[in-house]
């Protein structure tokens, strides 16, 4: 609306411009006739004076007008002629595209533009090691692993098992 206001106020102000320049033009190009205190003559030959001036006037209208007929005349026959180089295609239906929030805001506020709409940008990336701990282990058979460990070759598995993390 502010918008419309002021376009509205620089179209009323450009009227009056070109008022005041209608009035000055016309001012410099018309000369105020002074008819009083002259003879019949005088005024006759004024008279043919300015017949002439309407004349000359005419004629050049007439030749403006015939050259704007000619023109639109032209610009018609284009229009056609464009038409048919065009062909009989038919448009297709406009269809719907999806677009995403960050690309219409992108559109609509150009380079301006810095909020991310990206909703997966803030969300806590997840190692592919932590899944691996989080797995439960495999349970097997109890009895085979009692059987691994029993006698003196279990033991040195335990004691090598032990030491090795502490050592390194």
């Amino acid at each position: 609306s502010l918008m419309l206001a002021k376009a509205k106020e620089e179209w009323e102000q450009e009227i009056v411009d070109k008022q005041s320049e209608k009035e000055r033009y016309l001012s410099e190009r018309i000369t105020p006739l002074h008819t009083s205190g002259l003879s019949l003559r005088q005024l006759q030959d004024l008279c043919k004076e300015l017949h002439e001036k309407v004349e000359i006037v005419d004629e050049e209208r007439y030749d403006i007008e015939a050259k704007c007929n000619h023109n639109t005349r032209e610009i018609k026959d284009l229009k056609i002629k464009v038409l048919d180089l065009r062909g009989k295609f038919k448009r297709p239906p406009l269809r719907r595209v999806r677009v995403s929030a960050d690309a219409m805001l992108r559109a609509l506020l150009g380079s301006k533009h810095k909020v991310s709409m990206d909703l997966r940008a803030n969300l806590k990336s997840v190692k592919k090691e932590d899944t691996e701990k989080e797995r439960p282990v495999e349970v097997g058979d109890w009895r085979k692993n009692v059987e691994a460990m029993s006698g003196m070759e279990g033991r040195k598995k335990m004691f090598d098992a032990a030491k090795s993390p502490t050592g390194q």
